[in-house]
């Protein structure tokens, strides 16, 4: 779908699907919008979405960069991939199938870097999104503020994505598998959770032309322009008013190293949340438990 001057790719939900759907009519259920995290495409919640779809309109985009959508050249200033422009391309999608489908808000449940850009949307649209939840983020402000070596060493590609160009994206297009499985392997549950068929898929997008430009750019971006958005929200006293639940991983580098609760009072105030028997990759490593928070926290319409 065009959108934003971009075409985004992803999954919805249809009381027809046969194959990943799930069954339930999706006229008439909830909107629920999944942003998805880094190394990954929208297939991060492929154990849970068949069930979402039962109470859920799922949509699944692949953020701009990412799986099948777009991936534009970044700008000098970092803006082609700011929290902010990834934040307007999910708006303008859902409001595109809001009028088709009759909806005017939406739920948000996000990880990583979706996280980030819900974060942004959050604070640029506000009244827009009904509820949210994040998975294993802290806000970006915040996390860098606080960097010390144990964080630089654990999120190091937070700091090597982040080097001009061309450096990471020569290195990275030298071998896009060793990334993708040395990323995601590397954390608390390894590989196990990851089916070959869908590791693939993580290695097939971040081969195509431009992805490894386009997420470094997705990094550059949090590191220089998205944290002065963020600083100007801090500073003029802004702070989302919609109900936020946050999770994380108890064997995760937010729970090693942040106080995640404390930190999102700053942007939320009053922000529940708590963490999940799992490492980074919540939704794939604790189907289960993430199901059950999101169908106990977002309400039926």
């Amino acid at each position: 779908m065009e959108v934003n001057g971009i075409t985004v790719t992803g999954r919805i939900s249809r009381d027809d699907d046969d194959g990943g759907g799930g069954s339930g009519d999706a006229v008439t259920l909830p909107p629920l919008l999944l942003l998805h995290g880094h190394p990954e495409t929208h297939l991060m919640w492929h154990r849970i979405a068949d069930a979402l779809a039962e109470d859920f309109t799922v949509i699944a985009p692949d953020l701009r960069g990412y799986g099948g959508s777009s991936k534009p050249a970044g700008e000098a200033d970092h803006s082609t991939y700011s929290k902010r422009e990834m934040a307007k391309d999910a708006v303008l999608l859902m409001e595109h199938f809001g009028t088709e489908r009759g909806f005017s808000s939406f739920a948000l449940c996000a990880r990583d870097r979706g996280a980030r850009v819900g974060h942004r949307m959050l604070a640029d649209y506000p009244g827009l999104v009904s509820q949210a939840m994040f998975l294993d983020i802290a806000p970006t402000l915040d996390m860098y503020a606080a960097t010390d070596r144990d964080f630089a060493q654990a999120y190091f590609h937070w700091f090597f994505l982040t080097q001009p160009e061309p450096l990471p994206e020569a290195l990275i297009e030298a071998n896009p598998r060793a990334y993708v499985e040395n990323i995601i392997g590397s954390r608390y549950a390894g590989l196990d959770p990851f089916p070959a068929d869908v590791l693939d898929a993580y290695v097939s997008a971040l081969s195509s032309p431009g992805a490894v430009h386009a997420m470094c750019e997705d990094y550059r971006a949090a590191a220089t322009i998205d944290l002065h958005h963020d600083q100007a929200d801090r500073d003029a006293g802004l702070t989302p008013d919609v109900p936020l639940r946050v999770l994380w991983g108890k064997h995760g580098i937010i729970e090693a190293l942040f106080d995640p609760l404390a930190l999102w009072e700053k942007a939320v105030p009053g922000v529940p949340g708590r963490a999940v028997e799992a490492g980074h990759y919540l939704p794939e490593e604790a189907p289960g438990e993430v199901l059950a928070e999101i169908r106990g926290f977002f309400h039926r319409a």
